[in-house]
């Protein structure tokens, strides 16, 4: 079925897969943004799902030179001050928990910056002044995870509150990278040579649970929202060495056959106990739940390995998808949820 080129056309009808085969393009993108002149103690960044997700992977990379908190409610956090630097977030411009954060944040006098593509997110921005990167269009704003991960390197950038120097220009250099490695999971590379179809035949039928030490984590936060949007397929994640300390324990019991895929996504960055932890982990285990598939990072910085399990879990989650007999892109159930919300 995944060799089937005329199969996936039918099924993928807005591209998702192709939308995923140039992410690596977002590297490269260009944000008109002036020097950002801002004395801050903190960052607070407003953002829900896709669109808090490349504040998560900048926690990995570049990091920041002051305390940073991403903030996924409504209002904002008490602390909040005129010292706070708020980045609000949302690809549509009209997510409600965000603008209620940004209502927040004004309030508080915080210092602020906007990131949208459109939406009354834009439309405020533009009449109060607010810095703003404009994001380019997208089917979803998972599949432009790199584009905001971009965007707010470029605003960390002009605020010189970036961990890592010249993260602009090094972010720009890994795009080759991701394209080499992208190329080896296209839909027409075939399932014999094609690592990421063969993941998903593994865990077809199957509720994956995804397994990151503290560093690739914003990765398995990834795969966690592309397994339950793109393949349809309620997935689950979380963090080591937080997992060792109760979850462990979840696996011991009944039942013994459980429904699930483990997946496990190491990294040679990671901190030494805590790789130690996944081989510890997966002896005292072996038995009590499904044996792990192990995804190991490739690249040679802890950036090209953030990118690389990023982009292979999109591939990964879409072939699930089609498996699954779905559409990747459409999320029909919460725009439906949204129009309920406003009712």
């Amino acid at each position: 079925m995944l060799d089937d080129l005329k199969y996936i056309h039918q099924k993928d009808t807005q591209d998702a897969l192709g939308l995923a085969a140039g992410q690596w393009h977002m590297l490269t993108t260009e944000y008109d943004l002036p020097q950002l002149d801002f004395e801050v103690e903190n960052i607070v960044f407003a953002g829900m799902g896709g669109s808090a997700l490349w504040a998560l992977i900048a926690t990995t990379w570049p990091g920041f030179s002051v305390p940073f908190e991403i903030w996924r409610r409504y209002d904002a956090p008490s602390y909040i001050s005129d010292k706070t630097l708020l980045i609000v977030s949302s690809y549509s411009g009209n997510t409600e928990e965000t603008l209620s954060a940004l209502e927040a944040g004004e309030n508080a006098g915080a210092q602020i910056v906007v990131a949208a593509s459109g939406g009354k997110l834009v439309e405020i921005a533009e009449a109060k002044g607010y810095p703003l990167t404009l994001l380019p269009k997208s089917a979803q704003p998972r599949y432009a995870a790199l584009n905001g991960l971009k965007s707010l390197v470029t605003i960390l950038e002009r605020a010189g509150l970036v961990a890592a120097e010249g993260a602009e220009k090094t972010l720009h250099e890994a795009a080759d990278f991701l394209k080499s490695e992208i190329a080896n999971w296209l839909p027409d590379v075939p399932t014999e040579n094609n690592p990421a179809k063969q993941l998903a035949l593994e865990v077809a039928g199957t509720s994956p649970v995804i397994y990151a030490g503290s560093k690739m984590f914003p990765a398995a936060y990834k795969w966690k929202i592309s397994f339950n949007e793109n393949a349809k397929n309620v997935a689950w994640c979380n963090e080591i060495p937080e997992f060792s300390h109760n979850e462990l324990i979840g696996w011991s019991s009944h039942p013994v056959d459980k429904p699930y895929s483990v997946i496990d996504l190491r990294s040679s960055f990671e901190h030494e106990r805590v790789q130690k932890r996944f081989t510890v982990t997966e002896r005292v285990l072996s038995g009590l739940r499904p044996s792990p598939h192990v995804v190991d990072a490739k690249g040679e910085t802890i950036l090209e390995h953030i990118l690389y399990l990023v982009a292979f879990g999109d591939f990964v989650s879409m072939y699930t998808g089609l498996l699954n007999g779905v559409d990747p892109a459409p999320v029909d159930l919460v725009e439906k949820m949204k129009k309920a919300l406003d009712e």
